[in-house]
């Protein structure tokens, strides 16, 4: 047990390392989530064109996403769970466009 405990403080890896960083990376990704959300909210006052709009509002939900699954859910360091959590609904929201699409398009341009 002693040997256990003593190659832990070599390594570095005792509980003060694990305190060592606190709140400090959630105040971080908050600044950047507000920052992705001004940047949002700057896009659409600006009017810049409709496909811009949609994919930089899409490019910065993603952003946010990811940020939030990987520091606020813990998954930072389990790549492949953080990976299916903000992929799997964009692919949803592809096949669901997909699906849908074409009846939108045909009820749009009926009118």
């Amino acid at each position: 047990m002693e040997a256990r405990k003593h190659s832990v403080e070599e390594r570095g890896e005792g509980p003060e390392q694990h305190q060592q960083g606190g709140y400090r990376i959630y105040v971080v990704v908050w600044f950047w989530l507000l920052v992705f959300t001004l940047i949002e909210i700057g896009i659409v006052v600006l009017g810049v064109p409709k496909w811009a709009l949609v994919s930089g509002l899409l490019v910065l939900a993603m952003m946010k996403a990811a940020l939030i699954v990987a520091y606020f859910m813990h998954l930072r360091y389990e790549r492949l769970s953080m990976i299916y959590t903000v992929v799997t609904p964009l692919l949803l929201g592809f096949v669901l466009f997909a699906a849908l699409g074409p009846d939108a398009v045909h009820v749009f341009l009926s009118r």
